[in-house]
Parts: structure tokens; C-alpha cells; sequence
């Protein structure tokens, strides 16, 4: 995958926004307005020499091309990969993945949970103004799944399964263990954990 930078991933989401053609106008009634004028024309003419965008001359407008569209906002890519790839450029709110990928904010609340349990995104609360937001970054999993499409394609990963039936096991093997340390009645103990030890068994079929 080309790799973008924060500022990359604003120009072309502004693309994205004005139905993939934007001028400089729209520039300047954009928050790319605080980094200068020199700071986005090297910006637009690194994506340019990347060819994220082309230049119109008739009108002196840009467009984003289907190479940098293939990045984030593909349909044809799985929901998972390409929030795991805007994941891996800046850490976001839902909101914020929902907004910049053009996906329903419900059919990321699946995916971004499988991605959670699978252990490639964690998930911290943290406090904007008054309200708690939950914010998502990728860990290092995360990047290693991602970059394996690189090679295995889309169809080849699978995702969220494995790993998240093996958390399940780990944490009934934990129940096992407190149980253990407990005060309860031996009998009620061994009660409690041949039920959990049947669990287990289930989990493995």
C-alpha cells in the first residue's frame, strides 16, 4: 500500500468530500488553511508526484486519482482492512473513522469490535471537553495483519476467529485459577470449575 501521512490523508479526504475534485477554494475553507500556503502546496505536490492527484490545467483544480481512492475508500476492500489502514495513519474516534471512510457508523461498530477482540486495535477512553470519546489506534498486530494483504490478498486472512476464541479460553483457564485461590467450600469449587472445563471443551469443538 502507498503510504499516506496525516496531512495526505486531509487533502484527500477533502477530495473525497467535494465528490473528487477540489480547488483552492475549497482548500481555504478548509482547517488545511492553518498550515500555510507553502505547507500545502508541497503537500499537493507530493501527492501529485505519488499520483494520489492529478492536476487540471483548464481550471487549475485537482482530482483525486483511483490509486489513492483504492487506499481507503474502495469498496471492494473489507471494512476491517481499511480501518485498519486509516488506523495505522492517525488514531481516530468513531466519528472520525465513520466520517473519513464513508462507512455507517453501525457496520463499523461490528467490525471495529472483532477487530478489538482480535487484538488489533485497542480502544482508550479519553476526555474532549466534556464528554468521554472512545479513541482507536492500531497496535502492532494490527499492522503485521494489514501488511500481510500486501502478499495474501484479502481472501487468504482469516480474521477474528482464531484469536478470539483463544482469548475466550484464556480467560475461563483465569476464572479457573480464581476459583482456585477462592474461599469457597472445596465442593462448591470443583462444582464451578467442571462446568467451566465443560465450556472449554465446547469452545474447542
Amino acid at each position: 500500500m502507498r503510504r499516506l501521512g496525516t496531512i495526505d490523508l486531509e487533502i484527500l479526504h477533502l477530495a473525497i468530500n467535494e465528490n473528487g475534485k477540489f480547488n483552492e477554494n475549497n482548500l481555504e475553507n478548509s482547517n488545511l488553511k492553518r498550515l500555510g500556503v507553502g505547507k500545502i502546496l508541497d503537500s499537493l505536490a507530493s501527492l501529485k508526484d505519488r499520483k494520489m492527484i492529478s492536476l487540471n490545467k483548464e481550471d487549475g483544480s485537482f482530482t483525486i486519482t483511483d490509486l489513492a481512492k483504492d487506499i481507503l475508500w474502495n469498496e471492494n476492500i473489507p471494512t476491517w482492512a481499511r480501518v485498519l489502514r486509516l488506523l495505522e495513519i492517525k488514531s481516530c474516534d468513531m466519528g472520525q473513522i465513520s466520517d473519513i471512510l464513508k462507512i455507517s457508523t453501525a457496520e463499523l461498530d461490528v467490525e471495529v469490535e472483532k477487530l478489538r477482540k482480535s487484538q488489533f486495535v485497542l480502544m482508550s477512553p479519553q476526555r474532549q471537553g466534556e464528554k468521554i470519546v472512545k479513541v482507536f489506534e492500531i497496535l502492532s498486530e494490527g499492522i503485521e495483519e494489514i501488511d500481510k494483504t500486501e502478499t495474501e490478498g484479502f481472501d487468504e486472512i482469516e480474521f477474528g476467529e482464531q484469536k478470539s476464541e483463544v482469548g475466550i479460553l484464556d480467560t475461563v483457564d483465569e476464572i479457573i485459577s480464581d476459583i482456585q485461590d477462592s474461599i469457597f467450600e472445596q465442593e462448591m469449587k470443583e462444582k464451578i470449575i467442571e462446568k467451566l472445563l465443560n465450556l472449554k471443551i465446547k469452545l474447542k469443538i
